[in-house]
């Protein structure tokens, strides 16, 4: 048996007061195994990273890691302040992390070795180029590679497939199988996940326990989904015989004399049976079915592309085009990571295309990758009502808190800043202020990075159902098979 390397005792963790993320978690990572970790969109799955990396000290509870054990993270995003960074001053700072804070004579070859596990080999001065200068898929793929560089015994992989185009996560699969270190992986991404995972580790956002599960994704999906259905047909035998109980309580009761002793008896029983309702998980609560309302009256032309420039090789490449968008037409925008999709949206959205023109008065409502459309200094208030009035609507508060209760924006959620928000959280507030935008031309860029398998199939059907124009950038096969694709524009072809 492999040695455990970090172990958590009875853990307790919150974020402010009445935050609760982890009450009571108990758990254990071996050498050598790969293992993911599963739960809701803002269960507190980044929290638990946090807490083995060092970044957060919890409430209560032990956090014992071997001496000696090294962590590296592989993030879900760049940070803003890291964007105008050279890839070489980017990768120092992580490689300072393993090799103290000395010179680093072998900069240059440690980042070539690093790029090439990635698969993000490129000309000879990819070293000097700025971050941001990247697409999201590559820089995906560096955050990956920041982790790497660091040579770590326990790797801690956030989302790493987001971005990534099939190549990449071919060559990520591999790897990871490969790889004879520790791995701990949050992914959406099932498949992926299948391939190499050992065990699971599930939180449950419920009562903010860990259960340790041993096996594939799959079967430990299919065992979690087998537990949940056992409780629920237990909940449904239980609430039956508490009923009947009240039922011939209240029937004694009415009849008065010693049965009135029979009907408190036949109470108390009734209050037994409900302490032993289990609290069916908040994991299988999944969004509402949504629509997204197209703007009104829309005639004629939307969007025409004569032209659009591709990237390869560092080298900017112009094409000719004949691409004409009206209402109720879908367009599927394809092409490998760094070819430029990314950019192609980014002009359409700011009207600053050359080639690209969207008819005048059109509302755009685009769903980016990075969700830097959104203001992450807001509230998610702020950002709902900002979207409704956008949209040509009075501020309705209760129409308002209606759509953001579909996407379980609820509670304290709705007064909470934006950047507080997880990844996937902010994904479902931006699928809110779309709902309220109501935009004649839907432009999205990777729409299931971070988002919940459980709302996908529903998301999927709303942007199925969207008569307005739209262009959608996917990497996930399954996702695209269920919405209508009218047209394809392949940026390789």
């Amino acid at each position: 048996m492999s040695d455990v390397i970090v172990r958590f005792d009875n853990v307790s963790f919150e974020w402010g007061i009445n935050k609760p993320i982890l009450d009571g978690v108990s758990f254990t990572i071996r050498r050598g195994m790969k293992l993911t970790l599963m739960g809701q969109n803002g269960a507190g799955k980044s929290t638990i990273f946090g807490l083995i990396a060092g970044l957060h000290t919890p409430e209560s509870g032990i956090i014992n890691i071997v001496k000696g054990v090294s962590i590296a993270t592989s993030r879900q995003v760049i940070p803003p302040n890291e964007m105008n960074l050279t890839v070489r001053e980017f990768f120092i700072s992580f490689a300072k992390a393993t090799a103290g804070q000395g010179k680093i004579y072998n900069i240059d070859k440690l980042i070539d070795d690093v790029l090439e596990v990635v698969n993000l080999k490129g000309h000879t001065k990819i070293h000097d180029q700025i971050i941001k200068d990247f697409s999201g898929g590559q820089q995906a793929r560096l955050l990956l590679a920041s982790a790497l560089i660091q040579d770590p015994d326990l790797l801690l992989l956030d989302e790493p497939t987001n971005n990534l185009d099939k190549a990449g996560i071919a060559h990520l699969t591999k790897f990871l199988i490969d790889y004879q270190k520790t791995v701990l992986v949050i992914s959406h991404d099932a498949e992926f996940l299948n391939a190499f995972t050992e065990g699971v580790l599930y939180l449950d956002v419920y009562t903010k326990k860990i259960e340790q599960y041993v096996g594939n994704y799959f079967n430990v999906v299919k065992d979690i989904t087998a537990r949940v259905e056992k409780e629920n047909m237990k909940n449904a035998q239980l609430q039956k015989e508490i009923q009947a109980k009240k039922d011939q309580a209240n029937v004694f009761a009415y009849k008065g004399g010693r049965l009135r002793l029979v009907a408190k008896r036949m109470r108390e029983k009734a209050e037994e049976l409900e302490e032993e309702i289990v609290d069916v998980r908040k994991e299988d609560k999944s969004i509402r079915p949504f629509n997204i309302p197209s703007q009104p009256d829309l005639i004629g032309e939307i969007l025409h592309i004569s032209s659009f420039e591709t990237l390869k090789n560092g080298k900017k490449v112009k094409h000719k085009a004949k691409i004409s968008l009206n209402k109720n037409m879908h367009l599927l925008l394809q092409g490998p990571n760094g070819i430029g999709k990314t950019t192609l949206l980014e002009r359409l959205a700011s009207g600053h295309a050359a080639g690209e023109k969207v008819k005048e008065g059109i509302r755009i409502g685009y769903y980016r990758q990075d969700f830097s459309t959104l203001n992450f200094e807001d509230t998610v208030y702020q950002s709902l009502s900002s979207a409704m009035l956008a949209g040509g609507e009075k501020l309705d508060e209760e129409r308002m808190r209606s759509v953001a209760a579909g996407f379980l924006i609820t509670g304290e959620f709705i007064r909470t800043k934006i950047g507080d928000l997880s990844e996937g959280q902010k994904g479902l507030v931006a699928f809110a202020r779309l709902v309220l935008l109501k935009p004649g031309l839907l432009i999205l860029d990777e729409p299931t990075n971070h988002i919940n398998f459980r709302h996908l199939p529903i998301i999927a059907k709303a942007l199925d159902k969207y008569a307005g124009a739209m262009i959608l950038v996917s990497h996930v096969p399954e996702f695209v098979k269920q919405i209508r694709i009218d047209e394809i524009l392949d940026l390789e072809k």
